[in-house]
């Protein structure tokens, strides 16, 4: 009996506070010491050093294992679906795909207007799919491809990208982020959604300004020319950019909107445009099977003679993935120890002292999401933990539950691509071929969206309170809840 209790108490926040803490050391020596992204040994080491300590304090090895292999199944859909896009990636380059948005993209975007466009577009693209994803892994990949052929640093490029790509994430009501914070929070779903577009249009707004202040560095004139005639010429001598062929290798672009569009699963999706992909290249550009195969499993190989389209086209793979898929795995299994052992909600108890008013209770629910994003590596269990856990104070408060749901995805949703260990940073990393220290400076609309909220917490401007009525209701609930 006594073995029991230990197993199942709660670990104290010392012993939290010392588990959280090892891993930011870690990180710190590291980023001071070594400087590079490669962080699979840190996690690696503050998961034996929050097993040693849990065990220490009592806690069964039994638990501490339900942990990782929770948070392992957490990370099974999303690196799936990373090594998918391993295997989309060159089949979209052999069928044409990738190399059309390319040829077109340097001739039609001027230098000065990339990043602003990138992020229009990739906010257009994934508001209409719901998914940050589809769009990385589709029209990011090829602005990308873009920005190098312009001149454009990829870490401007890449954060320019996912600032859009976000969007859809955060206001699309097909998406599973925007869906699950309402749920969470008991909200109605259009009701969360316009409540963010409080904090999500000013903060885009100001991204795209920055953006286009940023691209007026890179004109015409700052850009090689002869590079970009070069790629152009290195691209038309591989590929047919005929109108009738460059429409058919956009047919994959299309099939993968229209089946995000109709929410098919990410899984089907990417493996349904990969075989398009696949056919369109066998058909148009003469590859046989087992090109393709080694294609999808190696990444797409070429030699042009021309170095900078040998960089831009030589890429993707199943294998090019495993280093981000090992990364994902890895972080979501430190995450899932930190919330099935308890240590998540020892450390959040502290903070749900603080919630004494609107301006603590906002203030207190972003950190406590961005903190739970850093630990847990999941966007999805920053929005989970923090939002019921904070919830009962809003109610209390009279705060309408939007605003709740609001909080949670503009602490947790947009922020979770700046985690370099999480599911969308590992993703984004792995997708548009940038470490996540390098695009996080520029991705503003992560950047912005806490910030905002915050504001608005400080200043009481757009926290909305219940009326007499519906507050009677939400009491009544709890109170159905009580004699339940």
């Amino acid at each position: 009996m006594v073995d029991k209790q230990k197993e199942l108490t709660r670990p104290s926040f010392g012993i939290a506070f010392l588990v959280v803490i090892f891993l930011f050391v870690l990180l710190v020596v590291q980023v001071i010491q070594v400087g590079g992204p490669d962080i699979h040994l840190t996690l690696i080491f503050a998961i034996s050093f929050a097993t040693i300590v849990l065990m220490l304090g009592g806690m069964k090895w039994k638990r501490i294992e339900e942990g990782i292999i929770h948070g392992c199944k957490i990370a099974t859909i999303p690196m799936l679906i990373l090594m998918l896009i391993g295997m989309l990636i060159p089949t979209w380059i052999a069928s044409g795909t990738i190399p059309v948005l390319m040829y077109y993209g340097l001739q039609l975007i001027s230098p000065s207007m990339f990043l602003f466009t990138a992020a229009l577009i990739c906010g257009i693209a994934s508001m209409s799919t719901g998914s940050s994803y589809t769009t990385g892994a589709t029209f990011g990949v090829a602005f990308m491809g873009i920005s190098m052929g312009l001149g454009i640093p990829g870490s401007m490029a890449a954060g320019a990208i996912i600032s859009g790509a976000i969007i859809g994430d955060k206001l699309s009501p097909l998406s599973d982020s925007t869906n699950l914070a309402a749920g969470v929070c008991e909200a109605n779903l259009f009701k969360h959604i316009k409540s963010m577009l409080y904090t999500t249009i000013p903060a885009f707004v100001i991204a795209l300004v920055i953006y286009f202040i940023l691209g007026m560095r890179y004109t015409a004139e700052t850009v090689d020319s002869s590079a970009v005639d070069s790629i152009l010429t290195g691209l038309a001598t591989q590929f047919d950019f005929s109108p009738l062929i460059s429409i058919i290798t956009l047919i994959p672009l299309v099939v993968v909107v229209v089946l995000a569009y109709r929410q098919v699963s990410a899984l089907a999706v990417m493996v349904i445009a990969s075989l398009v992909g696949m056919f369109i290249a066998m058909i148009i550009n003469g590859y046989n099977i087992y090109e393709m195969m080694s294609f999808m499993n190696y990444g797409f190989v070429i030699d042009t003679g021309i170095a900078d389209v040998d960089r831009l086209l030589n890429r993707g793979g199943i294998q090019a993935m495993m280093w981000t898929v090992s990364l994902g795995y890895l972080g979501l299994s430190y995450g899932g120890i930190l919330e099935k052992t308890g240590i998540l909600g020892a450390l959040l108890d502290k903070m749900v002292a603080l919630t004494k008013n609107a301006r603590n209770l906002i203030i207190s629910h972003v950190i406590s999401a961005l903190l739970v994003n850093m630990l847990s590596a999941s966007q999805y269990v920053a929005i989970l933990i923090p939002g019921r856990m904070y919830l009962p104070a809003y109610d209390r408060l009279k705060i309408k539950r939007h605003v709740a749901s609001r909080t949670c995805e503009d602490a947790a949703t947009v922020t979770s691509p700046l985690v370099p260990w999480g599911l969308c940073g590992v993703y984004f990393t792995g997708t548009l071929g940038v470490a996540t220290l390098e695009y996080l400076p520029y991705t503003y609309l992560a950047i912005f969206v806490p910030i905002i909220a915050v504001i608005y917490g400080i200043t009481g401007k757009f926290i909305w309170y219940n009326t007499d009525e519906e507050q009677a209701e939400i009491n009544r609930e709890y109170e159905d809840e009580v004699l339940a």
